[in-house]
């Protein structure tokens, strides 16, 4: 659709002043949207052409967020097969520093629907991506207004640049928590230009470093989103790129700590191994809870004795492993220690069940890279110590004491997002729908069991009850695939919560490749078959059941990360240094949680 189709069209909506908002409204409710549980919200169309966002004062919204607000352009993409209606495709820049802004704005029909979306890994790009929200109707009709952002910092395509902190404190703010929020706050004035209208609900979803940007909005800015889905949340982003993923690699090799990496050491375990110890467990601990499909339900309950992966034990079976491999696997499940076995991450670090997948951390040859080695090379050498650079950091470089976890995560006061306190966000009625696979093979889901429970815990489960609902995806890996049940609709449980007050409960989450579709309930509860012998692949032969008993939340040296006292940095550039002030405090509100006015 052109620009100039899409003035026409604006002219034929009552033929009112291109200002006057109010003219915008067309009284149609997104219907299909209700039937899902969703509010019946009238359409709004734009108030202006879309080119003629470029230009457009947005000096309002710059003070407010301390910085210019630049649109770069602004211009129609027609509706495709990949893309429902025609949008008013924007971009634009947010100082200072460069956080992007990149929106879709529906050009015929918005349902006063706002959504943005986050990314993963170190960021660095501003793709759209709508996780975990199959069957969405607001966005599979094309009638949501969306935005992102890249936090701060351009990376190339393919790998992240490890360098983009370097000197450079402001990005280094953005990617930490001040990008989300100044995106948000930028989308939201453009949105009010372009319908003359607000939204009138904001929500926020993502997965992974994404997740980890879903709860600091949550816990620093309670007011940006009405809703908030936060998958797999790479919340301890200081203990999982160094003590979690380096771990995996160094407990992994002959004389770890020895040999200078890249030289490479001699590793124990290799790739081909791991179909062989996913069989094992599988065969273990599948029909604990009374269903043999093929997926361990809760790992926790698998007490699996790596002992019989050893081939002097099982009769010599086809794959087996010697007694070293079989004790690397076993380390590799159970997580960093100290060398007097104190905890420098939650146990598990690697959940029973996932071992296909381990491939991240096991190399397929000697000499060979690995995933997880990467990540804590370019976490460690730029983003770990304050102001501090240092290319030749390898993984030999980590270490393995209290001391040095102490030290190695003093930034988590910056980046970490494990603040327990969602008190602020519950008063002013945000909700939450919190996720994660059991099968994660980048990001524990102990990590996120442990922040629920620390909220619970500082709440109460009944305020919790209230606002908040977190699901356990049985076999599920990161943010998706797997061999559990992985593809579901996260968003339209969180809109009708919001909107309607629909209280969510089971998510119906499917797996195409085996043609399995399974409810899953918020936790602690899970899916049991109503009668033996019914179907295990149909979603609706499956009931709720809650467990008895649940396991204790493991507990490390890092436990006082989790504790609503333990400060949220807020920072500021002076020339290249990174200046940090720590304080209890959420930006951009008082204690109470309520915004001076003037902020709003």
């Amino acid at each position: 659709m052109t620009d100039k189709r899409a003035s026409v069209q604006f002219a034929s909506i009552g033929k009112i002043a291109l200002g006057l908002a109010a003219a915008a409204m067309m009284l149609a409710p997104d219907t299909r949207a209700s039937a899902a549980g969703l509010k019946d919200l009238p359409s709004i169309a734009p108030v202006m052409t879309c080119s003629s966002l470029v230009g457009v004062d947005l000096s309002d919204v710059g003070k407010k967020v301390g910085g210019t607000v630049t649109i770069t352009s602004a211009a129609i993409v027609p509706a495709s097969a990949t893309n429902p209606a025609d949008y008013c495709g924007v971009r634009g820049n947010i100082g200072p520093g460069a956080n992007s802004i990149v929106m879709r704005l529906p050009t015929n029909a918005w349902t006063q629907r706002y959504l943005q979306t986050g990314c993963g890994g170190e960021c660095g790009n501003d793709n759209i991506g709508y996780t975990q929200s199959t069957g969405c109707v607001p966005i599979t009709n094309g009638t949501i207004a969306s935005a992102t952002t890249n936090m701060g910092h351009a990376g190339p395509p393919g790998p992240p640049d490890p360098t983009w902190s370097v000197n450079n404190p402001q990005a280094q703010i953005d990617f930490a928590y001040r990008g989300v929020h100044v995106a948000s706050e930028v989308a939201k004035a453009i949105i009010a230009k372009f319908y003359g209208k607000k939204p009138a609900y904001s929500y926020f979803s993502g997965c992974s470093d994404g997740g980890r940007e879903a709860l600091m909005a949550a816990q620093r800015y309670p007011h940006d989103f009405d809703g908030i889905a936060a998958g797999a949340p790479a919340s301890d982003m200081d203990v999982q790129n160094t003590y979690h993923h380096g771990w995996r690699v160094l407990t992994n090799q002959t004389t770890p700590g020895t040999i200078p990496i890249p030289a490479r050491n001699t590793y124990v375990l290799l790739a081909a191994k791991l179909a062989y110890v996913h069989a094992k467990t599988v065969a273990a601990c599948d029909a604990i809870d009374g269903l043999a499909d093929g997926v361990i339900d809760d790992p926790r309950a698998c007490n699996f004795d790596t002992k019989t992966l050893v081939c002097s034990n099982n009769g010599n079976e086809t794959g087996c492993l010697t007694q070293a491999e079989a004790d690397v696997v076993r380390r590799i499940h159970d997580g960093a220690v100290t060398a007097d076995g104190q905890r420098l991450e939650p146990t598990a670090n690697s959940e029973w069940g996932g071992e296909l997948d381990w491939s991240l951390f096991v190399p397929a040859a000697q000499g060979a890279s690995v995933g997880s080695e990467n990540f804590v090379t370019s976490w460690a050498a730029y983003k770990t110590f304050f102001n501090t650079y240092n290319a030749s950091w390898t993984l030999n470089d980590l270490k393995l004491t209290v001391s040095g976890f102490n030290n190695t995560v003093a930034t988590s006061t910056v980046y970490a997002a494990n603040n327990p306190d969602l008190g602020p966000f519950a008063r002013r009625g945000g909700k939450l729908l919190l996720w994660h696979g059991w099968a994660d093979q980048h990001i524990p889901p102990c990590g996120t069991i442990k922040y629920w429970h620390a909220v619970n815990d500082l709440l109460g489960d009944d305020q919790v009850n209230r606002f908040a609902r977190f699901y356990l995806f049985p076999g599920m890996a990161h943010c998706g695939g797997g061999l559990g049940p992985n593809t579901f609709d996260i968003v339209t449980p969180l809109m009708s919560w919001v909107e309607t007050n629909t209280t969510p409960n089971a998510i119906v989450a499917s797996n195409t490749s085996t043609s399995t579709s399974r409810p899953v309930y918020p936790y602690p509860a899970v899916a049991r078959l109503k009668a033996p012998g019914l179907d295990p692949k149909v979603a609706a032969n499956f009931v709720a059941y809650t467990p008895k008993k649940e396991p204790p939340v493991s507990e490390f040296v890092g436990n006082y990360l989790f504790s609503p006292d333990y400060p949220q940095a807020r920072c500021h550039a002076d020339g290249t240094t990174l200046v940090c002030t720590n304080d209890r405090r959420h930006d951009g509100h008082d204690d109470d949680g309520r915004r001076d006015e003037a902020q709003r």
